[in-house]
C-alpha cells in the first residue's frame, strides 16, 4: 500500500526546512561547519529526531537545537533547501512550499535577504534536477520582538516574483497567543503577501478563531478544532484550509491519540483539508507514510487524497497559471492510478 501512495502526485504546504534535512545532509553540513556529531548512526538519529517521551511542543522544538548552527552560510542553506526538495520529489511531491525562519540563520552575519536568496537557489537547483516546483515561506517567530520580524519581512518581500510565497508565524504558541500578535499580523498583511499561521497546536481553539477573524486563510495544524464544533463551522464559512500534520501532532501531544485527532470532524464538516509532514526528519516521516497512516486509521481513500491535493492547489500561495499547471498534473496522475 505504501508504494501506491508513493506514486500519487502530492503537494506539501507545511514543511519546515530545518526539521526536514536528510541524515546524510545533516552530517555533510556538520562537517562543513566543523561541528562534531555521534558516529554511531543510531545515536546520531536520536540527536535530530523527536524522542518518544516528548510531552509538548516545547520538547519537540528542542530537537532543532543541533541544526541551527549548521545553517549559518549561504552554501549550507542552498544545500539544505535542495536536499529537502529532492527527497520530496523522490516521493512524487510536485509542489513544495518550504518554510523557514531567517532569524535562525543570522547568527554569523548573514542578512535575511541573503538567507532567502540561498534557499531559493536551492529550490531552483532541485527544480532543474527533479522537476519539483518549490517556493519559500518566510517565518517570523512568535516570541521574537516584532520590530525584528518586521524588518526581516520588509527586507525580503520584493522577492515575491522570485519564489517567495508568503509569510508565517511559528514557535511557542502557548505563551504567545494570537490576541497579543494582532498588531504584528495586521502589519504583515499590509505587505501584500498571503499569510499562513500556526494555531491551535497547544489546545487553544481561541487562537484559531482569532486567526480566522483576522482574515488568515490557512491554519497550520489546527488540532484544537477537535474541541469546538462552532470553530469548525467558522473555518468552513471562512473558506479557510487546515494544514494537517498527523504524526507531528501526536508527537507534540497536540492530540493525545489518533482516535481524538481532528481529521474526522473536519472531513464530515466539509472543511478544506491538506496533508503535510511538518518536519520530515524530526518526526521521522514523509508524505507517503502520512498518507498510509490516514488510510490505516481513518479509511482515507485515493479519491480523498485527490480532493486534499486539489485543496492544496487552490490555497497554495502561487499564481493562477501555476495552479492550473499543478491541477493538470494531479488530474493526469490520479487518472493513471485507476
Amino acid at each position: 500500500m505504501t508504494g501506491k501512495y508513493k506514486n500519487l502526485a502530492k503537494l506539501e504546504l507545511h514543511c519546515h526546512l530545518d526539521g526536514s534535512l536528510s541524515l546524510d545532509t545533516i552530517k555533510q553540513l556538520a562537517d562543513m561547519a566543523k561541528i562534531e556529531y555521534p558516529k554511531n548512526d543510531n545515536e546520531f538519529k536520536k540527536l535530530v529526531t523527536v524522542t518518544k517521551d516528548a510531552n509538548s511542543l516545547i520538547d519537540y522544538l528542542k530537537t532543532f537545537d543541533f541544526i541551527r548552527p549548521l545553517l549559518q552560510t549561504k552554501e549550507a542553506l542552498r544545500l539544505a533547501a535542495y536536499d529537502v526538495a529532492k527527497h520530496a520529489a523522490l516521493e512524487n511531491v510536485i509542489y513544495l512550499e518550504l518554510r523557514y525562519a531567517p532569524e535562525l540563520s543570522m547568527d554569523e552575519g548573514l542578512t535575511a535577504l541573503e538567507t532567502l536568496e540561498a534557499v531559493l537557489e536551492g529550490l531552483k537547483d532541485a527544480h532543474k534536477e527533479f522537476g519539483i516546483e518549490g517556493k519559500a515561506i518566510v517565518c517570523g517567530l512568535k516570541h521574537t520582538p516584532f520590530e525584528l520580524t518586521k524588518d526581516i519581512f520588509e527586507n525580503v518581500v520584493h522577492l515575491a516574483d522570485k519564489g517567495l510565497a508568503g509569510f508565517d508565524f511559528a514557535g511557542d504558541e502557548e505563551n504567545n497567543p494570537v490576541s497579543e500578535l494582532e498588531k504584528a499580523i495586521k502589519e504583515t498583511q499590509k505587505l501584500g503577501l498571503p499569510l499562513t499561521f500556526h494555531a491551535g497546536e497547544c489546545g487553544c481553539v481561541k487562537n484559531i478563531v482569532d486567526a480566522l477573524n483576522l482574515g488568515i486563510k490557512r491554519i497550520g495544524h489546527g488540532t484544537a478544532l477537535a474541541l469546538d464544533d462552532e470553530a469548525i463551522k467558522l473555518l468552513v464559512e471562512k473558506g479557510a484550509a487546515v494544514e494537517m500534520c498527523l504524526t507531528s501532532n501526536i508527537q507534540t501531544k497536540a492530540m493525545p491519540s489518533l482516535e481524538e485527532f481532528h481529521y474526522k470532524k473536519l472531513y464530515d464538516a466539509g472543511a478544506k483539508i491538506t496533508i503535510s509532514t511538518d518536519n520530515r526528519t524530526v518526526s521521522d516521516t514523509n508524505l507517503t507514510k502520512e498518507y498510509s497512516l490516514f488510510n490505516k486509521y481513518f479509511g482515507t481513500e485515493t479519491k480523498d487524497f485527490y480532493c486534499f491535493n486539489k485543496n492544496a492547489v487552490e490555497v497554495s500561495f502561487t499564481d493562477e497559471e501555476q495552479k492550473q499547471r499543478l491541477f493538470n498534473k494531479l488530474k493526469k496522475n490520479y487518472k493513471d492510478q485507476k
